[in-house]
């Protein structure tokens, strides 16, 4: 074979090389653009939520109405007023029983005096009778006459007892006229704020009865003392004691929260009718920490948290898949697998006990198309400012 033909068989060669460079150079897989975040440490916290929102409720609430139905006579509060404890704040009309009293007083009097009178005259029956008995061992007297004299003194003495009695029973009376005055009046039981009144002046108030549900006519706050109820899975119960650490946050006070402590968990589970069974807890705010104001029936979350773990390796939650496997960026540039052991955990943070140190660089965005182990990769810095 001539030189000429062996240059054009290598010239051909060539061109079929460059051609199936080009070929494979077109069709190659491309790298996939990942999320990368590097491996530190830090702090990571094991810690449960509600599951519907709570509520910032008072220390004490009480929705006062009178025991007996009437017409609104006195108003003596409006709504947003602070009041003291026995302070009055409403009264219904209550001149028929004022003129009961006013009578029961009067038939006190009477019968105090009556008492004087048969005590007056018992007194002397006595003497009397003392004199007689005196005279009859002298012999001046009868024994009949004695007799009679001390039966004398004896009748008027019970007759002195009885008027006695009687000034009771007219005491009775007007204390029982009293205890129905206060039937129609509300006096506040505790220092707090009027948050709701029902009714006016000359409407008519009606108590009430148990099962009926009447709106009350007064409703007292103490908003000096609050704190905040939330329901807590019934799974996440048994996790929950008092003394806990919380972070508490309001919708009315948006991107902050408020240290605070479990104060009560519920010896018992609410099942609410098409909603999960949960556990009410109680948590309260650390006072030198809580907001300025805070409203009463303000919706709340609390976020109890069940144990802190302080400069450990952590991963960042959303890099972790199923079965504790990771993808870490590979030193070839391609996406490897990798199993971790996974410690205390968050919706942001893992703890990492095994299978990652600090500066592993990990991937956070699984979720796009063509993320798996072996792929090529270049990091999309973009993303991640």
């Amino acid at each position: 074979m001539s030189s000429t033909s062996i240059r054009r068989l290598l010239l051909g060669l060539l061109a079929v090389c460059l051609l199936g460079a080009g070929i494979w150079w077109t069709k190659r897989p491309k790298p996939v653009s990942v999320v990368l975040t590097e491996i530190s440490q830090g702090r990571v916290e094991s810690s449960i939520a509600n599951t519907r929102a709570g509520t910032v409720e008072a220390c004490m609430r009480t929705k006062l109405s009178a025991t007996m139905g009437g017409r609104i006579e006195v108003l003596a509060v409006k709504e947003g007023d602070k009041v003291k404890k026995g302070q009055l704040l409403m009264k219904l009309w209550n001149d028929d029983q004022q003129a009961q009293s006013t009578l029961a007083m009067a038939q006190v009097e009477t019968a105090r005096k009556r008492t004087t009178e048969a005590c007056t005259v018992a007194a002397n029956a006595e003497r009397e009778s003392e004199r007689q008995a005196a005279l009859f061992k002298q012999g001046f007297v009868s024994s009949s006459r004695d007799e009679q004299a001390r039966a004398d003194a004896q009748a008027r003495r019970a007759g002195c007892d009885a008027a006695k009695a009687d000034v009771l029973q007219t005491q009775a009376r007007v204390n029982a006229t009293r205890v129905e005055q206060n039937r129609t009046v509300l006096y506040a039981p505790f220092a707090g704020t009027v948050a709701k009144i029902v009714g006016e002046v000359g409407e008519y108030s009606t108590p009430s009865p148990p099962g009926v549900p009447t709106p009350p006519a007064i409703d007292l706050i103490d908003d000096t003392c609050l704190y905040v109820r939330a329901p807590m899975d019934e799974v996440d119960a048994p996790k929950i004691s008092a003394g806990q650490t919380v972070r508490i946050s309001f919708d009315a006070l948006p991107k902050q929260s408020f240290p605070g402590k479990v104060k009560r968990v519920a010896p018992y589970v609410s099942a609410v009718e098409k909603q999960a069974r949960t556990v009410d807890i109680e948590a309260t705010l650390d006072a030198d920490k809580s907001p300025p104001r805070l409203l009463v029936g303000y919706s709340a979350d609390v976020e109890v948290v069940l144990a802190v773990r302080e400069n450990v390796v952590r991963v960042p939650t959303s890099a972790l898949q199923e079965g504790g496997r990771v993808l870490i960026a590979g030193a070839d540039g391609t996406l490897q697998e990798r199993t971790v052991k996974t410690g205390l955990a968050n919706w942001e943070f893992t703890e990492v006990l095994e299978g990652l140190a600090a500066g592993d660089k990990v991937v956070t965005s699984l979720e796009r198309e063509g993320v798996k182990a072996g792929a090529a990769f270049i990091a999309d810095d973009k993303a991640k400012k």
